[in-house]
């Protein structure tokens, strides 16, 4: 009896001590890393500290603020995450319970195990207030900091145990998280010849003859052209395609190779079928000369496509590059053709066509793009017609985009399928490069002509950045079915 008398008081000590050392966070997870250190706010005007994991906050040279009791403060940033000009205080915290004085009507009561929480509060004429003050963050996060990233700018990034990362913005009120992944699908050559446009417009008079106007054509005349392709398409983030041919909007400029013209109706098609870039700088760009160029580049640009490679007449200043921003990530594309089929550039306007040929300029391109962007992906017109393997013109220039840490390379024109493959440097940087992904539609009786491709990758946040995380190549097969239409199929 008298030995139960004793234990029972030990248990009781046992489990105080256990209480106290729960309830002061001894049990919590041993991954957590518990910063201490001093730093500022952007303005100066604040001193923040923090040690044993509290923050203190200084203001002249007094404490005038310091983190709630009960608060145990692992990491502490000073930043203007919501972007309106001012610091905001950031804690990355661990209290009891999921909520805070308010929780959701439904839950009856809190729970008492501790939990990990983000706190924003603001600096207000030497005071800190509360700004957002979240529950239960729903991720185990190791480290946070911040980055500058695509509108509306600062995003806060989270770093898990394990490594993976997770990117959010301040949504008007409160976090919103990023989608993490970026798909991409990108589509060949659309060499669109005469066999195609004519059946396309056969129903409009006679098929010899269109002899059609800039509003004869029914817009969605071209839609076969990619109706196998739409699924694709609507499940990606970014659907690309190689416009080949000029658009043109009188059938008087309507012509096959070796100047092409194509009805803007394709451009219609290409809208409807949801694309969102596409690329211009090819051999075929001048078909159709200034004229051609412009209709292309207002066409696409009026529906909200990117169209990259080419400029107008009245875009004389250089501008090398577009910026897409998707799931929050800066996508810098770029374009470039290997020629114009030895029809000069104007001499007003040198640029209206991007051409691969000033090693120099291009790589100062590239830099600036990067600066620019969170991702970089070349669009380039090269190689031999109909060859299956690259040649030494498009080798040594994928070099030179490895050496500027290009990120993806997709090549057209050959009208072939060559290979694709990542190329890795010394630094650890990885480059995608498709060198042909051969032509998406054409009339072209070449047996390699008849099979091309479409290139797909997806860009995921990694704790080194952006980079691939998922590649492949899906053939795809040109057939003219009775009746002369063309189609293409997986």
């Amino acid at each position: 009896m008298r030995r139960v008398k004793l234990i029972i008081p030990a248990f009781l000590c046992i489990g105080a001590v256990c209480f106290l050392l729960w309830n002061g966070g001894v049990f919590l997870p041993e991954w957590i890393t518990w910063e201490k250190g001093s730093s500022q706010d952007a303005s100066g005007a604040y001193e923040i500290s923090l040690k044993r994991k509290a923050v203190d906050v200084l203001y002249e040279g007094r404490i005038i603020w310091r983190s709630p009791e009960g608060v145990k403060v692992q990491s502490v940033l000073s930043c203007d995450i919501d972007n309106d000009g001012a610091d905001e205080l950031l804690l990355l915290c661990w209290k009891k319970g999921r909520y805070g004085e308010h929780k959701p009507f439904w839950v009856e009561q809190d729970e008492r195990a501790w939990s990990q929480h983000l706190f924003v509060y603001e600096y207000m004429q030497g005071e800190i207030r509360p700004k957002w003050m979240s529950s239960y963050i729903g991720q185990d996060v190791a480290k946070m900091s911040v980055r500058d990233g695509a509108p509306p700018g600062k995003h806060l990034m989270l770093a898990s145990p394990d490594g993976e990362i997770s990117s959010w913005f301040w949504d008007s009120w409160g976090f919103t998280k990023e989608k993490a992944d970026t798909s991409f699908v990108v589509f060949g050559d659309n060499l669109i010849h005469e066999p195609i446009y004519r059946y396309a417009l056969q129903g409009d008079g006679n098929p010899d003859e269109p002899g059609l106007d800039k509003t004869g054509v029914d817009e969605s005349r071209f839609n076969f052209l990619y109706e196998n392709v739409v699924d694709v398409i609507s499940k990606s983030d970014i659907a690309v395609i190689n416009q080949e041919t000029p658009l043109v909007d009188e059938s008087a400029l309507y012509g096959d190779y070796p100047r092409f013209g194509t009805p803007v109706q394709v451009g219609e098609a290409i809208v409807n079928a949801g694309f969102d870039v596409v690329t211009c700088a090819t051999n075929h760009a001048l078909d159709r000369g200034v004229d051609g160029i412009n209709t292309t580049k207002a066409f696409f640009t009026e529906k909200h496509i990117k169209c990259i490679g080419i400029q107008s007449e009245e875009e004389t200043d250089y501008h090398p590059y577009e910026i897409l921003v998707r799931n929050g990530v800066r996508f810098a594309l770029l374009n470039y053709t290997y020629g114009t089929n030895g029809i000069r550039l104007p001499e007003e306007n040198p640029n209206m066509v991007h051409l691969l040929d000033d090693e120099e300029k291009i790589t100062n391109d590239i830099e600036m793009a990067k600066a620019e962007s969170d991702f970089v992906i070349v669009f380039v017109h090269w190689g031999t017609e109909y060859a299956n393997e690259p040649d030494d013109f498009q080798r040594e220039w994928a070099q030179v985009f490895a050496d500027c840490k290009v990120d993806v390379v997709v090549g057209t024109h050959p009208h072939a399928i060559q290979p694709y493959e990542v190329i890795r440097d010394n630094d650890g940087h990885e480059m995608l490069i498709y060198y042909s992904i051969g032509n998406y539609i054409s009339a072209q009786p070449e047996e390699s002509c008849v099979k091309g491709g479409m290139a797909s990758f997806t860009v995921s946040l990694t704790p080194e950045g952006y980079k691939v995380t998922e590649y492949g190549f899906r053939p795809l097969t040109i057939r003219r079915q009775e009746g002369g239409k063309y189609v293409t199929e997986f």
